[in-house]
Order: structure tokens, then C-alpha cells, then sequence
């Protein structure tokens, strides 16, 4: 079933194009306001932004001058995580609502995901853009993440585990998704993660600049939906 387009955003957001413009010492944050309708959400993502609360009423819009990717032909699997892989069931869209509460759990550090961003991007979900890709065990969710697939593009936004290796299993199991057709074969989509830490760098992110982010971004856009269905494994 294909995503359903929302009304268009009421504000006038910049285009990818100004942003590509930005000196680097303009910084990461490059705009305030607006809100997280569907339409102005999925606006946002088209130009190369995403939000996050910048306090209890303002929204920030960011575009970093350092941007972490994950080509999916760079994800590192150690001989450990494929071995762990054996041990969770991956699941596409069965427990968003739980995965973006695990994300939003309270006691993490830096945690930033509040009532507004559950809500948005549920809505989101259910008009299927947003994705949850979930590590299970036993019947448990253990892990998982969730992010917006945009054509050729997956904007990954937060994930958790409460056992060990689950969110790189759940990790694993989009790349695999993503890399399931002829698309994501030729290396035609990419993970977008914001902003590399060492420890997304250790299992394959990278840094592009924000002008290269931006110039590969209306490629990505064209390429066509990828299928959301979780990978089966032997």
C-alpha cells in the first residue's frame, strides 16, 4: 500500500538549495518555528531537515554541517552480531507505538523525543511514511527503531534495546530491507542518522558535508518505495 501524500505544509520552509548555501560556522540548527503536521514534516525531509524540540513550545529544524550516513554497502557485521542475528525475529510495523516509547524512554540520557514528536510521528505512521524495524525474542520486543522512508531515502530518527545487540540486529534487519531490490542492490538508497557518534561510526557510518548530502537528496527522492517487509532468515 502506498504512503498517502497530506495537504502541503502551511510554512514557507528553505529549500535544499539555501541550505546548501549555509556557511559551515552557521551551524547545525538553521531554523525555528513552523510545526510537525504531516505535510510540513515530510516537507522538512525532502529538503534535508528534521526537528527536534528546542524547549517546551519552539521546534528547531536541522540540516548539521557534518552529516552521518550508512551507505548500505558499509554496514559492519562482526562474526558475534551474526551469530546474536540467530536469535531475534524482525518485525516491520507491528509495535511502533511501543518501539517510539522505548526511544522516548525517560531515564536515557539526552533523551529529547516528547509528547509532540510520538504524536507526529505516529500520524506519520499511519498515513505510512514512518517505519519501525523491531527486534524480538521470545515473543518480547526487545529492540528496535524507527525513522521516515522518503523514496530512496530513510531518515532514521531513534532507536533502544533492553538486550544486548537487539538495536544493531534491528539495525541489520533494515539495511537488509532497504537492500532487498534492485534499488537498494545498486546502492541507490542510504540511511541518513543525523549525526555520526564513535559508535555508529564503528558499525559503518560516515560523514558526508551538508552541500554532498544535499546534492545526493533529489536522487534519493526519485528512487521508488522500498518494500516493507521484514527479512526472513534461515
Amino acid at each position: 500500500m502506498s504512503p498517502v501524500e497530506p495537504p502541503p505544509s502551511r510554512w514557507e520552509l528553505p529549500t535544499a538549495d539555501q541550505l546548501a548555501e549555509l556557511p559551515e560556522d552557521a551551524g547545525d540548527l538553521v531554523a525555528l518555528g513552523a510545526d510537525l503536521e504531516p505535510g510540513t514534516l515530510l516537507a522538512a525531509y525532502r529538503r534535508g531537515l528534521f526537528p527536534m524540540p528546542e524547549g517546551r513550545r519552539t521546534i528547531g529544524w536541522w540540516c548539521p554541517v557534518r552529516r552521518g550516513v550508512l551507505p548500505l554497502d558499509r554496514l559492519k557485521i562482526s562474526r558475534s552480531l551474526r551469530r546474536s542475528a540467530r536469535d531475534f525475529e524482525i518485525r516491520v510495523d507491528t509495535a511502533f507505538g511501543a518501539v517510539i516509547e522505548g526511544c522516548a524512554d525517560p531515564s536515557r540520557p539526552m533523551g529529547w523525543i516528547d509528547g509532540r514528536i510520538k504524536d507526529a510521528y505516529t500520524e506519520l505512521h499511519r498515513l505510512g511514511w514512518a517505519h519501525s524495524v523491531e527486534a524480538w525474542r521470545d515473543g518480547r520486543l526487545v529492540g528496535g527503531l524507527y525513522g521516515v522512508a522518503v523514496g530512496g531515502l530513510f531518515a532514521g530518527e531513534s532507536m533502544f534495546h533492553v538486550e544486548r545487540d537487539a538495536s544493531k540486529v534491528a539495525l541489520l534487519g533494515l539495511v537488509e530491507i532497504l537492500a532487498a531490490d534492485e534499488a537498494g542492490a545498486q546502492g541507490r538508497r542510504l540511511i541518513d542518522v543525523q549525526w555520526s557518534t564513535p559508535h555508529l561510526a564503528s558499525l559503518g557510518v560516515i560523514e558526508r558535508t551538508r552541500a554532498s548530502y544535499l546534492a545526493r537528496l533529489p536522487g534519493l527522492l526519485d528512487e521508488p518505495d522500498a518494500s516493507w517487509v521484514a527479512p526472513t532468515r534461515g
